[in-house]
């Protein structure tokens, strides 16, 4: 049975699923067909409903509810793990609604923290995440960051306006929910349920032979030191990336709420939980 799958090459996506698509553990008559793209493509080919499997950002995930169900596992939640806005020059709050702001894809979680936190920002550039710094060091505006980016960017002289993150959780006093792993709805439940235990166990791999990286991990690191990767690993995949919970769930419905989605049945309507 051969299932097409997408999620990004950071290191939290490779450690997660690296066993599961590499065969290190048994899949159970499973194979895939792998795909690895930025955030804001895994987004765009959701919403066309281009794959069967695909990590996705929760700011997204309002428009594509009708065909795919949220897994269990697989996501990246948390305290303290949100987006950075950041500048070239120390800039403050009162200074960024007349700036030019990049932000790495328009159906990224980072652009609905970024709108709530500053809802009369308009002047709003989508860009590829990996190009944001390099945006702001040109002197261009301001920028949004997420992976790797969050752990460098003071090292290349900018400076943080904001922590989107705190923003949220200050307002909901829930852990913020950054991305999930969804699946066709018309795949048969018991097909949906071995998928999440595969990537349960996959993490349970990944974590057996921690912090040791592998070479798949190493590959598709873009060029990322050892300290970062470990950095990486260690704020994206977490409790809630072994099992959302009813935490995990409650956080992701508040999000859903913001974009009026009826969350009276969510349960049995947007979350496979078995």
């Amino acid at each position: 049975m051969l299932f097409t799958i997408a999620f990004s090459p950071c290191p939290n996506d490779t450690f997660i699923f690296d066993a599961m698509i590499n065969h290190k553990i048994d899949t159970e008559g499973i194979d895939f067909t792998v795909s690895l793209e930025d955030v804001e493509t895994l987004n765009n080919n959701a919403i066309s409903n281009q794959y069967d499997i695909s990590k996705i950002s929760y700011g997204a995930y309002h428009k594509i509810l009708n065909d795919y169900i949220i897994l269990d596992s697989g996501s990246a939640l948390g305290t303290g793990v949100g987006p950075l806005l950041i500048s070239k020059e120390k800039k403050y709050h009162e200074d960024v609604n007349q700036e030019a702001i990049a932000i790495p894809g328009e159906n990224t979680t980072a652009h609905f923290l970024f709108s709530m936190a500053f809802p009369n920002a308009k002047n709003k550039v989508f860009l590829r995440y990996d190009d944001i710094e390099a945006f702001v060091k040109e002197g261009k505006g301001l920028g949004v960051i997420i992976h790797e980016n969050r752990f460098t960017y003071h090292k290349k002289g900018l400076h943080k306006i904001i922590d989107l993150g705190d923003y949220w959780e200050k307002i909901t006093k829930d852990p913020i929910p950054l991305g999930g792993i969804v699946m066709r709805r018309n795949i048969e439940k018991p097909i949906q349920q071995k998928i999440n235990r595969l990537i349960q166990k996959s993490i349970a791999y990944a974590y057996s032979f921690y912090p040791e990286l592998n070479e798949y991990i190493r590959n598709n690191s873009q060029e990322m030191t050892d300290a970062v990767m470990h950095q990486h690993i260690e704020l994206y995949v977490n409790d809630y990336s072994k099992t959302l919970g009813p935490k995990g769930r409650e956080a992701v419905l508040k999000m859903l709420e913001v974009f009026n989605v009826d969350v009276a049945t969510a349960s049995e309507d947007y979350f496979f939980v078995g």
